[in-house]
């Protein structure tokens, strides 16, 4: 995991949620942990990581703060946790 995936993992997890997290480095930084992307219908992206499945809208743009808060929750479901295993 390169550094630019870090920060974005660590903004994911930052307090208080940012708005301002861009949908592309999320997906790097999922590839980057070992999670399997695919397309769903309706512009919604599947994602399997360690035996956990979650689903969110795909989009252009940064992700909104309910999209962060779940998949804050998802990855720390499926054991990621920034400043044990990605120190900055």
């Amino acid at each position: 995991m390169n550094h630019k995936h870090r920060a974005t993992l660590h903004a994911l997890f930052a307090h208080p949620l940012s708005s301002n997290i861009d949908t592309k480095a999320v997906k790097s930084v999922l590839e980057s942990l070992g999670a399997e992307l695919s397309h769903g219908g309706h512009s919604h992206l599947a994602v399997k990581l360690n035996g956990h499945v979650h689903s969110f809208h795909d989009t252009a743009h940064t992700l909104p703060k309910d999209a962060v808060a779940t998949l804050r929750k998802f990855l720390e479901e499926a054991g990621v946790d920034p400043v044990r295993d990605y120190p900055l």
